[in-house]
């Protein structure tokens, strides 16, 4: 025979299931929020990489701060032209135009043309590199060389040459920036698609010195600055710079005699 304190804590804990049920279908009713549509129609027209460049979560979070108001369209690097245009629409907006920005990798100090100090057995990493004494190569401000910046791209716009050096490939380049703030060395900057000039190097120690550590380092020697009579190209801190905003030959070399090769002009697909 079943005990009757069995069969009542049975319909007791029932009753209990039950009537939570009820409460929590009605407080489902009272305190659901409708999502605002234009999210996942936003959602929808971004890239869907999650990459973060933004400064969110992923594209779901960054299309739910676009609609509440609390970013810009311009947030999104990636996101490509027509997709802005048709997510204005949705907005309400008038939409954002700039020019797009791709990667440049600001050095050429590859194995055979930087000078080799020692020999690394740690974590292949740039930043497992860093702090292990900088790995192999003996210039102090050029590319380690072990990739973490093709790692951190999530569109396969970057790639290892056969000399250890990332190319861009600027036609894939989305312009998120992350091969940027993967680099310890600062050698990856943004550029607008329209420049093309660069000096590769970011070596500025003296002329002397930085030759005897890398074939390709600026040697601060002013060929370049003096064939523009300064206007375009300056040498600061031993190292030439380009002011693109001065210098508009693009894509034209100031001048065929720059000893080491380091002024070079960048193609569509990231080669020299």
């Amino acid at each position: 025979m079943i005990d009757s304190s069995l069969i009542y804590a049975v319909v007791s804990m029932g009753g209990l299931g039950l009537l939570f049920s009820v409460l929590i279908t009605l407080a489902n009713k009272k305190l659901h929020v409708e999502e605002d549509p234009r999210i996942a129609l936003i959602g929808d027209l971004l890239p869907g990489a999650n990459c973060g460049s933004c400064g969110y979560a992923g594209c779901a979070n960054f299309a739910e701060n676009l609609v509440n108001g609390n970013s810009q369209l311009g947030a999104c690097p990636v996101c490509s032209q027509e997709a802005r245009e048709k997510i204005a629409q949705i907005m309400g907006v008038e939409v954002e135009s700039g020019e797009r920005k791709v990667a440049v990798v600001m050095c050429q100090g590859g194995d055979g043309t930087v000078k080799k100090k020692a020999d690394y057995d740690g974590i292949r990493t740039c930043i497992g590199a860093t702090l292990a004494g900088g790995g192999e190569r003996a210039c102090s401000y050029g590319c380690i060389g072990y990739g973490d910046c093709v790692n951190a791209c999530s569109f396969d716009a970057i790639h290892m040459n056969d000399k250890g050096i990332p190319v861009v490939d600027r036609a894939k380049c989305t312009g998120c920036g992350n091969c940027v703030e993967a680099c310890p060395r600062n050698v990856i900057e943004m550029h607008p698609i329209s420049h093309h000039v660069f000096v590769l190097c970011r070596n500025k120690d003296d002329g002397k010195s930085a030759r005897a550590v890398c074939k390709a380092a600026c040697i601060g020697c002013k060929i370049c600055e003096k064939a523009v009579d300064g206007v375009g190209f300056n040498v600061i801190d031993n190292l030439a710079v380009v002011d693109h905003e001065k210098y508009t030959k693009e894509p034209v070399l100031p001048t065929e005699k720059c000893p080491t090769k380091c002024i070079v002009i960048v193609g569509e697909a990231g080669e020299v």
